[in-house]
């Protein structure tokens, strides 16, 4: 019925258009004094529904029986060993002995008020019956009863009922799904309110959790745009540090090949050097160190006559690196 599923415990479901197989169960009249009695139970109360052949079906909403009874606009037959089904579908006669008028729900279970014939009335009164047995409409999947159809008087019944003609009414607690209690995480010996209980924790704790993923605390969650917005900071940050280191190591490698101290054919081999981890420092300690080994063009910086100055290798590094001539270099230099 429940098949360990929590969710299935909580919800009931029912399909009524799937619903296609009529079953034959058993109840109980209670007689006072020699008459049939008008109000008879029809299903015992749920939601749970077991009879004594161990098949078993869930009642959870008497209510939708009541409604599916009252849009069928017809009283229900009441007849003797189901023989409405039984004899009726073979084209035999199959004669009431009392009609279901009315239909109750009552402390969840179903309650008919019947309007017993002669033959009827007297079967229970004489105990020529005792029993009530009901058939109903259920969901093949679900096992959910969906309607009532009609119900035989017999001795052989299959529902946990009191009998028609016993002295006092009886009252039976039925034991509650051993799958649903399972499913929610009871003992085999739970009550139908310990599953009340723990149905209740199971709602409290979903609402709790919705909640908690509906309203994160800010003081361990920031909004995605916000973390997003932060990323790119960094990623702007880096990319323009990594600019300017690499404007600083091509300068200094320049500077160095325009002072004779490495030869312009090993330039991209200590650029390479100059890129690693503390490879810039190194380079510069050695260039300060190391004598000449070419001949340095123009290393008097001193400019010819009428002449624009000269820029020095770093700061035509800085030239290339931020796309600009190095005469509008000089002349932002002067300005």
């Amino acid at each position: 019925m429940v098949g360990g599923d929590p969710a299935r415990a909580i919800r009931h479901v029912s399909a009524m258009a799937n619903a296609s197989f009529l079953q034959l169960s058993g109840t109980a009249l209670n007689v006072e004094g020699s008459a049939a009695p008008d109000w008879v139970q029809l299903v015992p109360a749920g939601p749970a529904v077991e009879g004594r052949d161990g098949r078993r079906w869930t009642m959870a909403d008497p209510e939708r029986l009541v409604a599916a009874f009252e849009k069928h606009g017809a009283d229900l037959p009441v007849d003797f060993e189901h023989a409405t089904q039984i004899k009726g579908g073979r084209g035999e006669p199959a004669p009431a002995v009392g009609w279901i008028k009315a239909i109750e729900a009552r402390n969840g279970a179903l309650w008919g008020r019947v309007d017993w014939n002669a033959d009827g009335a007297n079967a229970v009164a004489t105990r020529a019956y005792r029993y009530l047995s009901p058939v109903f409409r259920f969901d093949p999947v679900t096992k959910a009863v969906l309607a009532m159809v009609s119900a035989g008087l017999t001795n052989n019944p299959n529902l946990h009922l009191a009998a028609l003609n016993a002295a006092q009414p009886e009252t039976e607690t039925l034991p509650m799904d051993k799958a649903v209690l399972e499913a929610l995480g009871l003992k085999p010996d739970a009550t139908a309110a310990d599953a009340v209980v723990a149905i209740n924790q199971l709602q409290v704790a979903k609402t709790t959790a919705l909640n908690a993923a509906a309203h994160p605390d800010p003081e361990h969650f920031v909004p995605r745009a916000d973390h997003q917005l932060a990323l790119n900071r960094i990623a702007g940050f880096e990319t323009e540090a990594k600019t300017r280191a690499e404007a600083e190591i091509l300068g200094a490698v320049e500077a160095a090949v325009a002072a004779g101290k490495i030869a312009p054919a090993s330039k991209e081999y200590h650029l390479a050097s100059c890129r690693t981890e503390g490879g810039l420092e190194r380079f510069r300690a050695m260039i300060g160190s190391a004598p000449s080994i070419t001949a340095p063009s123009g290393a008097d910086r001193k400019d010819p006559p009428g002449a624009e100055p000269a820029l020095s290798a770093e700061e035509l590094a800085m030239c290339r690196q931020f796309n600009m001539t190095p005469e509008a270099f000089a002349l932002a230099k002067k300005e």
